[in-house]
């Protein structure tokens, strides 16, 4: 063959390659908590990524076809561009999910598919219903290393028709979540966009070194409880780089409802939140409850910018809720447009049911702010504690709140609560007295490294062919 014959038979593979036909090469590099020794494309389990075709036994039969290569240095699941409509589907231990950025998962709408959960035991009823649980798009259980993650690839939960059942009070369960692992340990989801979930977006629950990182949460903010990240009873938890707007809060830490939560005594411990980024018109950039009855405590939240948010932070807990919330430290907030800044309250009166014990008081103890810049602000603060039961240990340093125009007259408002500032613009509340005068206070904020920060990520990558 002489140079032109090669030259034009490497032309036709590119035009063969170019115009779909033949083996297509995908590969890329990123970082994860484990590398994959095996890949395998959707394609290759009969996946098609047309926006009409239902990929759900698809992704199935992937996950379960790759489940064998556990002990065998664990596989990844390649997802390419396209859009790959899919219902629920279950997830396998030592297995990587991985998104190109032009993939777009697309929740089923037909909610007769779903399958069902039961309730979680730390709450003992549905969230929106008595009864059980749509199960969540994606979903795994007593499972160890796993990482969901992409090039920014999208997940979009579709959730308009659950929103429309949601308000016209016609589903009998509650909606699904589109990420949820239970009983787990060493998580990674990272790098992905997630759209429109019927309810919260990404739930860990009773899990353990979890890591969520450079992700994207978009809903309207008018849409049910599209909470973004609600860390569930959870040990060991790193949340960073995660831009946010829903209807609700946009990270929601718990632990169990009631007299279910304080029964299955699991807390939510060793969480770290950093750069975060929120919008929520009608709730918080971070919310401690109110399902906490199994305890929150060791929660490290630092640069925090919150945009046309309600509250900064903010504690929900109520009589009959029991736990505690307890050494709570965030430092470096930067808010624009809220209702309050500071709003803790013992009031949150919703319960799973009528056999709550009104003698399980919740302890709300050691709570520290630091270096706060907020602007056009409502009202400074609402603080609330319980009667008999106050909120103690509360510390407020080096905070600058710029009150809007048409702010409350009296920006503080305080009862049942214990603590100190220091350095607090405007003056706080007499509950809350300036030590600024005679002895300068600096909150807490941990030197210490927590277990998390150890987990480093490996750089990874993926070389996949396929028709």
């Amino acid at each position: 063959m002489n140079v032109m014959e090669v030259m034009v038979v490497f032309v036709v593979m590119l035009m063969t390659f170019a115009s779909g036909e033949g083996r297509i090469a995908e590969s890329g590099e990123y970082s994860a908590i484990s590398c994959r020794g095996h890949t395998a494309s959707i394609l290759e389990f009969g996946g098609v990524g047309d926006g009409k075709t239902l990929n759900t036994a698809a992704f199935q039969r992937a996950v379960n076809e790759l489940s064998k290569y556990a002990s065998d240095g664990g596989a990844q699941l390649f997802v390419p561009a396209g859009k790959w409509l899919t219902g629920s589907f279950n997830l396998t231990s030592h297995f990587t999910l991985y998104l190109h950025k032009q993939a777009i998962l697309l929740a089923s709408q037909d909610i007769k598919s779903w399958g069902m959960v039961d309730p979680l035991p730390s709450y003992g009823h549905g969230r929106d219903a008595a009864g059980g649980r749509y199960i969540s798009l994606i979903f795994g259980t007593n499972l160890t290393d796993v990482v969901i993650t992409g090039e920014n690839g999208t997940i979009d939960g579709q959730g308009g028709v659950w929103w429309q059942q949601f308000h016209k009070k016609k589903l009998k369960y509650t909606r699904p979540y589109l990420i949820e692992i239970m009983h787990s340990h060493k998580i990674q989801i990272s790098n992905l966009t997630f759209l429109n979930s019927p309810s919260w977006n990404l739930h860990p629950v009773y899990s353990s070194d979890i890591i969520i990182k450079g992700i994207t949460i978009l809903a309207p903010v008018t849409s049910p409880n599209t909470d973004g990240i609600n860390p569930d009873s959870c040990t060991n938890t790193r949340i960073e780089d995660a831009y946010i707007v829903s209807g609700d809060d946009c990270i929601a830490v718990k632990s169990g409802w009631d007299e279910y939560g304080i029964k299955y005594g699991m807390p939510t411990k060793q969480l770290i939140i950093r750069r975060l980024t929120c919008i929520s018109p009608y709730s918080a950039a971070i919310a401690l409850g109110s399902e906490m009855s199994g305890g929150i405590e060791d929660v490290r939240a630092e640069d925090i910018t919150a945009i046309n948010t309600e509250s900064g932070v903010r504690i929900k807990t109520a009589v009959g809720r029991g736990g505690y919330v307890r050494d709570v430290y965030v430092k470096g907030m930067r808010l624009h447009t809220m209702k309050w800044v500071f709003w803790m309250t013992g009031n949150y009166g919703s319960h799973a049911d009528s056999h709550y014990d009104p003698k399980a008081l919740p302890e709300i103890k050691g709570i520290n702010y630091r270096d706060v810049v907020a602007e056009n602000v409502t009202m400074a603060a609402r603080l609330e504690g319980i009667s008999g039961d106050p909120f103690t240990g509360v510390c407020m340093s080096n905070v600058t709140i710029g009150m809007a125009k048409k702010a409350k007259k009296y920006p503080w408002t305080c009862s049942e609560i214990k603590g100190v500032t220091s350095r607090v613009v405007p003056q706080p509340c007499s509950l809350l007295p300036d030590k600024g005068q005679d002895k300068q206070v600096m909150c807490d904020f941990p030197t210490d490294t927590l277990p998390i920060d150890d987990l480093k990520l490996q750089k990874c990558s993926y070389v996949k062919n396929y028709l």
